[in-house]
Order: structure tokens, then sequence, then C-alpha cells
């Protein structure tokens, strides 16, 4: 599998881009349905564009196992490897929004590029070198699984921090119709 390893990132990042681009639009598209919302995005906060990365990244996740089977270290792998794409979103966000006073569209965009890059990236060489000992793979599947229900609740009962907080509105969640 580590041979074909490298198709398997190629084909994670292109549909994870395209699906997190995707379901950037698609509460819109469909009316602001609320079937949409605990998946997709509701508002323009950084926590639901990390939200556009994970959605995408779970079911690939769940896509991929099924050829992965050999791999010890697999949900560990995912773990870190959502996490960091996790992270990287807000740091890289308010990292240049603070050394430029603005936010562009066109960096947001490249910012959601460069996460599922360096996630992708991650996960190769995670497999390449078996790096990761995993003695608690159901563990790490049951974190992964915890995210995505915090973003299923944040999204219907949103903290009024400013992570949450849509940077054109003002507003937190979803919005009001």
């Amino acid at each position: 599998m580590k041979q074909r390893s490298s198709l398997w990132q190629a084909a994670g990042f292109a549909l994870t881009t395209l699906g997190g681009t995707l379901l950037h639009f698609l509460y819109d598209w469909t009316g602001g349905s609320i079937l949409t919302a605990p998946f997709s995005g509701v508002n323009e906060s950084t926590w639901e564009h990390m939200k556009l990365l994970y959605s995408p990244l779970f079911l690939f996740a769940l896509v991929q196992r099924l050829f992965f089977r050999d791999q010890k270290n697999y949900w560990c792998v995912k773990l870190v490897q959502i996490l960091i794409g996790l992270i990287l979103i807000p740091v890289l966000f308010y990292t240049y929004n603070g050394a430029l006073g603005e936010s562009s569209d066109r960096i947001n965009i490249a910012i959601f590029y460069i996460c599922a890059a360096v996630i992708f990236l991650f996960e190769w060489w995670a497999f390449r070198r078996d790096y990761l000992a995993c003695s608690r793979p159901l563990s790490a599947l049951a974190a992964i699984c915890l995210i995505g229900f915090l973003f299923v609740v944040f999204t219907i009962k949103t903290p009024q921090l400013p992570l949450f907080q849509d940077p054109l509105t003002g507003g937190y969640g979803i919005p009001d119709r």
C-alpha cells in the first residue's frame, strides 16, 4: 500500500478541497436547510471554515479506511491530520489578519488549500514512515467523531466567542432567515 499511498493523498486533497468548496455554498444553495447546516458553512466565521475542512476529510477517511486495513496506525494518523488542519486554519487566518489588519477572500481561500495540502503531506509522510504507534485506534476514531459532534452542537448552539463570530454580520451560528 505504501507505493500507492501518494495517489491516495492526491485524491484526498482533491476531494477535500472540492468538497469543502462546495460545502461553503451548500447551505445557501438549499435555502438555509437545517439538514445541511451541521456539515456545511452557515456563515463566514473561522469555525465554519474549519468545518469545511473537517466534513469532506472525515468522509474521505471512512472510504480510505476500506483500502488501508493493514495500516495499524490509520486512525491515529487521521486524528493528528485533522487536528493539524483544524489548528492551522485559525492560526494562519488570525496571524495574517493581525499582520495586515484586514481580511482578503483570496488569502482566505489560499489558507484553506494550503491547510489541505499540509495535512495530506503529513498523511503521506506518516504512512510512509509508519509514524505514530497507535495502541488505541478506537480511541482515536472516537476523538474524530467527537470533533464532528462538536461541529454539529456548536453550529446549533454557538458559543459567543470570536472564533464563532461571522465577521460580515457580527452574528453567531445559523443566521436568522
